[in-house]
């Protein structure tokens, strides 16, 4: 096992910054995530870590070796992707084993590696089919399999669920976080799955256009949301976002006016006469027409079974409730939400820094 430490990782692509000063301390047996939108450079990040992608700036360093000079297969690391990878000329054990061979371990120290991972993976009644006889999921598993016999320091995981169905991506998911748990290794793991982020990581690091946005550990990213980015990012359905204008005692929008609580009063003072943002989750409302709440007009009910989603609208701005209700409501019903001020969450305007 080996930590893994990022430090001032720039890389560009001609002219055009792909990474930004990226620093990151991934500990030792640390299952990190790195989550984020589709050219955030996620995956240029792993697979400079990987050797895959020569970084432009910074150093990598797994343990206490700076391996920006040494090759990929010396750098004692495995890596999982996302179109897994597989030899389709060679049965499962033969993938199994391919990289074991390379370095000339004997028949006997492979076939007991091999063995083993088939076990962990329950894949020992696939050893001998080939990539083309295997559901999506068996392909997953042997690709995992792959990399658990080479038994690396840091396992590499690029999107590895994109390509299955979502009960099977549930299942893997927890496969994986088992595995984990199981061989006490450090994981580094992209995805732009939010949920993917939240439910398997020990330690979250969202990233946006080339920056770490945030990284911490998966409840204090959803609670305590550094910026705006991570609060829209992180949440499903994610966090919704009024403008209004602090004035004296009040936050006043086009379409309603909350009053400035006692518990906030100190935090805005400063904003008095600005604009911000208030944030507040769908989870948060409820349906109540109480003089703090919010009028407005259903568009969409989406009826989940024990709750149900409210797409709605005030003003200029449409945002989600999350009610647990399961009563169908009528588009176009004229609703009372409300939400509690101790679950308010206020962003600056132009920065998108939390206001704390």
């Amino acid at each position: 096992m080996a930590r893994v430490s990022l430090k001032n990782l720039d890389k560009f692509y001609g002219s055009t910054q792909i990474l930004h000063g990226i620093d990151l301390q991934i500990q030792d047996g640390e299952f990190t995530v790195l989550v984020g939108p589709s050219g955030c450079g996620k995956s240029t990040t792993l697979r400079i870590i990987a050797g895959l992608e020569e970084a432009s700036g910074g150093d990598v360093y797994i343990g206490d070796v700076r391996v920006n000079d040494i090759e990929p297969k010396n750098r004692d690391i495995a890596m999982v992707f996302q179109n897994y990878a597989l030899y389709p000329h060679m049965n499962v054990y033969e993938n199994m084993a391919f990289g074991l061979r390379l370095r000339k371990y004997s028949e006997k120290e492979i076939d007991t590696r091999v063995q083993e991972a088939a076990e962990i993976l329950s894949v020992q009644d696939y050893l001998y089919r080939r990539p083309k006889e295997l559901s999506g999921g068996q392909r997953q598993r042997v690709a995992v399999g792959r990399a658990i016999v080479r038994k690396p320091s840091v396992f590499l995981f690029d999107e590895p669920l994109s390509n299955l169905d979502a009960k099977l991506r549930v299942q893997m998911r927890t496969e994986i976080k088992k595995l984990h748990a199981r061989l006490q290794t450090t994981m580094v793991y992209v995805t732009h799955d939010q949920v993917e982020a939240m439910t398997m990581g020990d330690r979250i690091v969202v990233m946006k256009d080339g920056h770490i946005m945030q990284a911490a550990e998966p409840l204090a990213i959803y609670e305590k949301p550094q910026n705006h980015f991570v609060g829209s990012f992180i949440g499903s359905p994610a966090m919704n976002f009024f403008e209004v204008e602090v004035q004296d005692s009040s936050l006043v929008n086009e379409k309603f006016v909350l009053p400035i609580e006692d518990m906030h009063s100190e935090m805005l003072k400063s904003f008095n006469g600005q604009t911000i943002q208030i944030g507040i989750r769908p989870e948060h409302f409820s349906i109540q027409d109480t003089q703090n709440s919010i009028s407005a007009e259903l568009e969409v009910s989406e009826l989940m079974g024990n709750e149900s989603f409210l797409y709605c609208t005030t003003g200029k701005d449409t945002f989600i409730a999350r009610v647990p209700d399961n009563t169908p409501l009528k588009t176009g019903t004229e609703l009372r939400l409300f939400a509690e001020p101790e679950s308010y969450y206020f962003f600056e305007l132009e920065s998108g820094k939390r206001i704390v």
